[in-house]
């Protein structure tokens, strides 16, 4: 396995979305040049500790440098209590995991995910199926790891861009 500085040298840059709901957990990872989002099958909440198994392992399978953790906030920007909620876990999130965590501001990923499975031109029963099952979780990550994979492509590599991030969670881990 190659160490974290020669994947960051050669452009590969995998990132984890998560979209953190109270009994489902919406993943997404990005490409390996960490461009575009795809979903992946939601992970069904059990205890914090289960969770964070599940997720440092995708971290270890995917190969991934950082996790993007959604953020709920409200139209005017501040946080309520389920916002409180996502940033303790992803702080304890970033506890458990050997990569950075930060949190992104996800306001509207969820309508934006339901349009997206409107578009699908499923029937209702199949949009409710998906609703289910968490597909539109896994959707509404990808819909947040992609807005954090955009923004990061539209800011100027001299650092005049700015990047949204409303928490960082951990501390650098650069390697050596």
């Amino acid at each position: 396995m190659d160490c974290p500085s020669k994947r960051k040298d050669s452009g590969v840059v995998r990132v984890l979305g998560l979209d953190v709901g109270e009994r489902r957990i919406g993943i997404a990872i990005s490409d390996p040049l960490g461009m575009v989002a795809r979903p992946l099958p939601a992970l069904v909440r059990s205890s914090k500790a289960e969770d964070f198994v599940a997720l440092a392992d995708l971290v270890a399978q995917y190969d991934v440098q950082l996790v993007v953790v959604g953020r709920p906030l409200s139209l005017d920007g501040t946080e309520g209590p389920q916002g409180r909620r996502v940033a303790r876990y992803a702080r304890a999130l970033a506890d458990a995991l050997p990569v950075p965590v930060v949190l992104w501001d996800e306001r509207f990923s969820t309508v934006e995910a339901e349009d997206i499975l409107l578009q699908s031109r499923r029937g209702k029963m199949e949009r409710r199926k998906a609703r289910k099952d968490g597909e539109l979780d896994g959707i509404a990550a990808a819909v947040i790891l992609q807005h954090y994979l955009g923004s990061r492509a539209s800011a100027s590599p001299d650092g005049d861009g700015e990047e949204r991030v409303i928490v960082e969670t951990s501390t650098d881990q650069e390697a050596g």
